[in-house]
Order: structure tokens, then sequence, then C-alpha cells
């Protein structure tokens, strides 16, 4: 039998129906709603490392392309000083703590623009607004934002939102195999969702069923160099 060469360090992109919310579906739902055309307003997502500030950005502004309104990511220190904010468009700025003092004057400058430009703004940083290290007047905007700290998944919602990702999707794993990833794989959801995509893909292309040991293989995959 040959051993399986999987790349698990390949996210899927980010989108709303990827993202295992947990106790985070407000949040998630104001975003979808700041993705449909000439929405306004602003959001600020806030939470630690790995929480899923990135891909919740991302996955808003795909939702708003698909949807036919303009949507721009960008990483606050990648923002630049002249950005000019288009008309009707979503405005997604990653580590907004990352500005540096030209983004900051731009991200204010968007911020004001934004109501007469049906524009909706939405940030990410990991502290709450009266944390960040900002100029005063833009981490004041923050503030009046729509604020919300995305919070981690427990043991037990990480079991319930995997098992619940598998049905979705229609990947033949059992309650055991759940426990059997949680117990022996990472901690990170985006690398226990990539398993389970690929042990549903690594089943049908060796027409194997899903099992234990199946699974252990996924996890102990070689990835490529």
């Amino acid at each position: 039998m040959r051993q399986l060469t999987l790349d698990l360090a390949t996210a899927p992109a980010p989108r709303f129906d990827n993202f295992i919310a947990g106790a985070n579906l407000e949040a998630c739902a104001q975003l979808a709603v700041l993705s449909v055309p000439l929405a306004r307003g602003a959001l600020y997502l806030w939470g630690q490392a790995g929480s899923g500030r990135s891909h919740l950005l991302a996955a808003a502004v795909h939702a708003a392309q698909s949807c036919g309104r303009p949507a721009h990511y960008c990483a606050a220190r990648d923002l630049a000083p002249d950005y000019a904010l288009p008309q009707d468009c979503l405005l997604a700025v990653d580590d907004i703590d990352q500005a540096g003092p030209q983004a900051q004057i731009a991200l204010f400058r968007a911020y004001n623009d934004a109501p007469e430009r049906a524009a909706a703004l939405v940030f990410s940083g990991p502290a709450p607004p009266l944390q960040l290290v900002l100029r005063e007047d833009l981490r004041t905007r923050v503030g009046q934002a729509l604020v919300y700290e995305l919070q981690p998944l427990s043991d037990a919602d990480k079991f319930t939102a995997l098992l619940e990702y598998a049905q979705q999707r229609a990947i033949p794993v059992t309650p055991e195999h759940m426990q059997y990833l949680l117990t022996h794989g990472r901690r990170d959801i985006p690398w226990l969702i990539r398993v389970l995509d690929r042990l549903d893909a690594a089943s049908l292309e060796k027409k194997r069923p899903v099992t234990i040991a199946l699974l252990r293989e996924i996890m102990q995959a070689r990835e490529p160099d």
C-alpha cells in the first residue's frame, strides 16, 4: 500500500460555509449583512491568534463579490496612503493594529467617506478598541463600530461543529472518528477541517470505507517538501 501524500498545509479558500462559528454566529450574521450591496456600517472583530478573524474578513469579501458588490481585503500595513474608498464598497482591513501613520490617515478618511459612498467597513485586531495603539481619532471611530470578540471553540463545540461539518458534506464519519481526531490531532480548526476534507477525498479515490485506520493515515500523511 503506497503512502498517502497529502498537502495539509493548503487551506480551503475562506468562506462563511467553511467557518465553524460556535458562539460566533451573531458576528458571522452581521458580517453577512454588511456583504450585501449598499449595506452601510462598520464592524470590528477582535480575538486571539487563530480565532478566525482573517478567515471571516476574507469570507465577507468573497460573499460581497459573489453578489456583485465591489470588495477589497488587505492587511492594514499594506493599505496605500492615498487609498480612495470606491462607491458601494466593502472594505475589509485585517490587523488594524499594524497600520502605520499614513495607513491610519487613509483608514480615518475611509471611515468618514463611507456613509456618503454607501460603503461598509470591517476591521480586525487582537484587542478591544480601547487597547489599540492607534491615533485617537481612528481608535475612537473603531470603538463606535459594532464590536465582536471572537470566542474560541470548546472541545464540546469542536466535536459538535466538526460532526455537523462532515454531515453537511456527506462525509461518512461517526462520533468515534471525531473523538479520535480531536484526541490525536492538532487543536486548530482549519487543520481539523482539512483532515476531514482529505479523509473524504482519500476514501473516494481509494474506494476505501472511512475507518480509524484511514483517518490515522491522513493525520500522519507526509506533507510535500
